[in-house]
């Protein structure tokens, strides 16, 4: 498998984080934008200002002054928001490995394991041989922890490393800081039953290596992680695993760190428990 190629390994229950292609081409990293783009992005925020303020300011005419609290749509339905806004739960205190672990038995449980396991899935964890089979003993079902182990095993080669630009045992070159973390954006549940869940976890993605001479540069991509869920022994655990590309939005126009300020973040800034 090339490093451009898209992973997904539904059938054997298992998938890598996709690895995203050299932005540069091999030529070097791009100039800074040009002032008059930078002047018109600045025209374009002031002008959409005004409008904002001009739209949330605006009274009388035709609207009535209570339409902003309904909440309703145009064919009069109130919008549906429990699909996407935050429980307020608070993430499980158990750990295993470093993974959290003891979801409840309910859909907001299974959208938190799945946040949770797909963050561990996508980490640098995966590509260190011990550290990989700890993850896949605490996440996946013990029906399937042989052959999701197996199937990673053969993923996370020898070959693969050394095309990512790392070591035989999935460590950065000296010098060098590697990064790969999985940050989700959101879930939704596809399916549900009392011992049965499927989850889609949107994520963020980082991968590359950190340092003044990469040719694997830190980039991010977006993508999304299906995982289905059994529940097993008093907790979700991973049956399978699957992943497609985006949703993607557009790029910000914000300038480019350096590979000294990425290294220093990925060593200040820790990961997160997740909880919906």
């Amino acid at each position: 498998m090339s490093l451009g190629d898209e992973p997904g390994y539904p059938e054997t229950g298992h998938t890598r984080t996709r690895l995203p292609e050299d932005p540069y081409g091999g030529a070097g990293r791009r100039g800074g934008r040009s002032s008059s783009r930078s002047l018109v992005t600045v025209v374009g925020v002031v002008v959409l200002l005004i409008a904002a303020i001009a739209f949330a300011n605006r009274g009388g005419g035709d609207e009535p002054s209570n339409s902003a609290d309904t909440g309703s749509t145009a064919n009069g339905s109130r919008p549906v928001t429990s699909s996407t806004a935050a429980s307020g739960t608070k993430p499980v205190t158990t750990k295993s490995q470093g993974i959290p672990t003891g979801f409840a038995h309910s859909e907001q449980g299974a959208q938190s394991a799945a946040a949770n396991y797909a963050t561990a899935l996508g980490s640098d964890g995966m590509f260190n041989t011990a550290r990989r089979h700890a993850i896949v003993q605490t996440v996946a079902d013990p029906g399937v922890v042989n052959s999701m182990q197996s199937g990673f095993d053969s993923d996370y080669s020898a070959d693969f490393l050394t095309k990512a630009g790392l070591t035989t045992d999935g460590t950065a070159p000296k010098g060098s800081t590697f990064v790969s973390r999985t940050l989700p954006a959101g879930t939704t549940v596809t399916s549900y039953s009392d011992s049965a869940a499927t989850v889609e976890v949107w994520c963020n993605g980082l991968f590359g290596i950190a340092s003044q001479t990469s040719t694997h540069p830190v980039t991010s991509n977006w993508f999304t992680v299906t995982l289905k869920l059994n529940w097993s022994d008093g907790d979700w655990k991973v049956l399978a695993s699957s992943q497609k590309t985006g949703p993607t939005p557009v790029n910000g126009d914000t300038p480019v760190s350096g590979s000294d300020e990425i290294s220093k973040a990925v060593q200040e800034f820790g990961g997160f428990t997740y909880a919906r």
